[in-house]
């Protein structure tokens, strides 16, 4: 038991420092408030699917109408919405049609094999300026964005020569289960090589020398914001490459990073200082989500998803139930593990500004975590899962 346990302690004591290192490195967006002009402005084709959306789409496109970049156009998706999500976007000011630069397209049927976000999304970067746009900005309808998002996002970019910029926006949490179980999404900062990454991508012929696999692994995005480089997010197959894959950012990421050995970046950043979302709203809804998603985003890796899950329960759960069981010098092991667990969680919270009861409840968060992963499992081995109204069987590429 004192093995095991010194074992675990060190095992935090290297998840704190890379989650020290790994913040070193991810960049905070610096807001833009000058309007850029000329070469400094290209096009940019904001894309939003939205399906059922018209409680909660008006402060994203709201938002989009006053963006303080010249140079930009908006097209909403209204994917066979069944809520008058559509009327909402007229009564803000967008139109149906061909022309103009706010406007709003209606969703064809959904074909076989695709999910409902990948293909409304493929017909947003079909339907966006062809020829001249530079970039394609897919983002989700419960986002909301600063004037200053659009020439914030677009310098940084261009900056960093990011083929895909990926922004972490904050994190908005009303009821009880938002705030306990989103702020863990901040967790996997202790364990992706984030900073690694950032020194790999300055040598591309490193990463080339890399198998496939571990390129992949590295491949991290979330699709709430993904600024692409028109031409990149082409040659890598846009949505359609990925139409059948219910985490579609994960796996559009992966696919940028399996070419990061060509010279293609892959930037993840935090997005809080220009963007929010409000993700969920009640516990029905971050059961569903997290059902979709975690367990699609391991793809194949049958091993990797249980090792994950393994590690995650002994390590950040299991020290609150092993301090009730233990005496002496286990105890203080323990102790000390507990300790680092609400460090880790304390500097996340400050770092990115999540609910405090997420950090004092982190046991009941991690247990909700592990039982909505295993619900994931469950599904997926079985009927599937369903999203939006639609019912979708996990399909686990390798």
């Amino acid at each position: 038991m004192i093995l095991y346990q010194s074992a675990i302690l060190l095992v935090l004591i290297f998840f704190f420092a890379m989650l020290l290192w790994n913040l070193g490195s991810f960049r905070s967006i610096r807001v833009v408030s000058t309007t850029p002009s000329g070469k400094e402005a290209p096009l940019v084709s904001v894309l939003v699917p939205a399906r059922n959306e018209a409680h909660r789409i008006t402060p994203c496109a709201a938002s989009l109408l006053r963006q303080n970049y010249p140079n930009y156009e908006v097209l909403i998706l209204d994917d066979n919405s069944e809520d008058g999500t559509a009327q909402v976007l007229e009564d803000l000011g967008y139109r149906h049609g061909e022309e103009g630069c706010f406007r709003i397209l209606t969703g064809e049927p959904l074909p076989p094999g695709w999910t409902g976000k990948g293909w409304a999304c493929h017909q947003l970067a079909r339907a966006a300026t062809a020829a001249q746009g530079e970039y394609l900005l897919f983002l989700d309808a419960d986002t909301e964005q600063t004037p200053e998002m659009l020439a914030s996002a677009i310098a940084l970019a261009r900056e960093s020569g990011a083929d895909l910029l990926s922004a972490w926006p904050y994190l908005k949490a009303g009821s009880w289960s938002e705030k306990l179980v989103l702020p863990m999404i901040h967790l996997s900062l202790v364990f992706y090589p984030h900073a690694l990454w950032q020194r790999l991508q300055r040598t591309p012929s490193r990463i080339a020398a890399l198998p496939r696999s571990i390129r992949r692994g590295f491949g991290a995005a979330n699709g709430q914001f993904l600024l692409f480089r028109r031409e990149a997010y082409e040659k890598i197959g846009g949505h359609a490459a990925q139409k059948g894959h219910l985490v579609e950012d994960v796996a559009l990421g992966r696919a940028i990073a399996n070419r990061a050995g060509e010279g293609m970046r892959l930037i993840n950043c935090d997005g809080t200082p220009i963007a929010n979302v409000r993700m969920y709203t009640c516990f029905a809804e971050v059961w569903e989500g997290f059902t979709k998603n975690i367990r699609a985003a391991f793809e194949g890796s049958v091993g990797l998803y249980i090792g994950t899950g393994v590690m995650m329960t002994a390590v950040f759960f299991l020290p609150f139930v092993w301090i009730w069981l233990l005496e002496g010098a286990a105890f203080r092991l323990v102790a000390a593990q507990i300790g680092l667990i609400y460090l880790i969680r304390t500097v996340l919270m400050f770092r990115f500004r999540t609910p405090w009861l997420g950090t004092l409840l982190h046991p009941v968060g991690q247990f909700l975590c592990t039982t909505i992963a295993l619900n994931s499992w469950r599904k997926s081995v079985g009927p599937g899962v369903t999203w939006k109204g639609r019912l979708y069987e996990v399909i686990h590429p390798e």
